[in-house]
């Protein structure tokens, strides 16, 4: 069993950088600390200007990476840590690493212990760990709570071609043997409470069908996050990416679990989504300016 590494670190910090006192726990220390510098560094020194062309420029600095999934997941009894692994990736913390890392550059700062602050607060509630519970496990729950803060926005209803959808979300209560930390039955119950604000949900998505649409194609633009959803019935979204632009046209950058790493889709988006007919259609981020 691979060894993993626990540590507490008090991130106090100086010149009104954030301050934080966390139960971190790295892939490997010294070897994520120095990656995560490395391309804070790079992406600095030759910063392309907006938020979705540091995305497009950090995730492709991501390509190859080995898919990994459940990283963030600790062993029963174990409490939640803030999961910090830039060799292993997932859709997720792909998406949430990349946006961690292009939140810090906007910031103008240039810390692996600054990224570990925004990368906790984009991943949990309110942005501070507070058990299991408090990770937003939902991606409809996680970009209304990084709205509200102003992380990002939903810009969806921009696009030409919208719809909305009205789902009951419980996807983990309803599977509850697949998710090791509800066997605590407070865990449960927190993440019961959670889904019951999402009875009903109304959302808005792009179905696959319009994706091929010139006009929703030019809507997209470099770096876009793009949450791909579900046919499932209790279930809001299946995967997530990032839009790269290729001669104008979408393709989707992802870490892939049947690649096996992280990789530009061979085909445009609009063709990879047609060939996946679990998924519905998606739904599009921004980072805010």
């Amino acid at each position: 069993m691979k060894k993993v590494l626990y540590i507490t670190i008090l991130l106090a910090l100086s010149c009104n950088l954030p301050t934080v006192s966390q139960n971190i726990r790295f892939h490997n220390e010294g070897t994520d600390t120095l990656r995560i510098t490395e391309i804070l560094n790079t992406v600095t020194a030759n910063d392309p200007g907006t938020p979705g062309e540091r995305i497009e420029m950090i995730g492709r600095m991501f390509i190859d990476t080995p898919y990994v999934g459940h990283t963030l997941e600790v062993d029963s009894g174990m409490p939640e840590v803030l999961t910090v692994n830039v060799e292993e990736l997932d859709c997720t913390t792909f998406v949430e690493t990349v946006a961690a890392l292009a939140l810090t550059i906007g910031e103008g700062r240039n810390s692996w212990r600054d990224f570990v602050h925004n990368l906790e607060k984009i991943r949990y509630r309110n942005g501070h760990m507070d058990g299991y519970a408090s990770r937003l496990h939902y991606i409809s729950n996680w970009i209304i709570d990084n709205a509200y803060r102003g992380n990002m926005k939903d810009v969806t209803p921009t696009f030409p071609k919208v719809n909305y959808v009205v789902k009951t979300i419980n996807y983990m209560t309803s599977n509850r043997d697949n998710y090791t930390a509800l066997s605590d039955s407070t865990e449960y119950e927190r993440i019961c409470e959670i889904e019951n604000g999402f009875r009903n949900h109304r959302y808005p998505y792009i179905k696959t069908i319009d994706l091929g649409d010139k006009a929703t194609k030019k809507a997209f633009k470099t770096g876009d996050l793009v949450a791909l959803t579900s046919n499932l019935k209790n279930l809001d979204v299946y995967h997530m990416g990032i839009v790269v632009l290729i001669d104008d046209e979408p393709y989707l950058m992802h870490a892939s679990s049947s690649v096996g790493k992280v990789t530009v889709t061979s085909v445009p988006l609009a063709e990879f989504m047609k060939r996946n007919k679990h998924l519905t259609g998606l739904r599009v981020f921004r980072l805010n300016d």
